[in-house]
């Protein structure tokens, strides 16, 4: 439940707030008395954006701000296949993708490579398990949400 509710609010000031993303939303979280653990944990993501200093330290943490980036760029290259789908996605093709500086240039691909060297990972276990996770989840969102 933990992990979800951090999944779910991680982003929470990002559409009205993006100047300051991960700030705000302490504040919003602190005024509704949210445990101070979830607001580090979803605060921890945007480690290294202006005026934010709160490392990711546990294991959720590195492994929210490694992929935060991460699905970006998977669900980018996924909408650009026939399927629109990650389905049928391999890795081969998302490393391509991975390397091509100008395909969703707006994902980090530096807070990418750092997320896998936090965990500990290579970057090519990261981009397998992200994308075998979004593969895996993608009937159920695609349910909830009326893709």
């Amino acid at each position: 439940d933990f992990w979800e509710t951090v999944g779910l609010l991680h982003d929470l000031d990002f559409e009205v707030y993006p100047a300051e993303h991960c700030l705000k939303s302490q504040e919003i979280m602190r005024e509704h008395g949210l445990d101070e653990r979830l607001i580090r944990a979803t605060a921890s993501h945007g480690y290294g954006l202006a005026q934010n200093d709160i490392e990711p330290q546990h294991q959720m943490e590195k492994v929210l701000f490694a992929t935060d980036e991460l699905t970006g760029l998977i669900w980018a290259a996924a909408l650009m296949r026939p399927s629109k789908s990650t389905k049928d996605m391999e890795l081969k093709s998302l490393k391509k993708k991975f390397k091509d500086k100008r395909f969703a240039a707006g994902c980090s691909r530096e807070t990418i490579q750092q997320g896998a060297q936090m965990l500990g990972w290579e970057l090519d276990y990261l981009l397998e398990e992200t994308l075998k996770a979004m593969q895996q989840s993608e009937d159920v969102l695609n349910a909830e949400f009326g893709a």
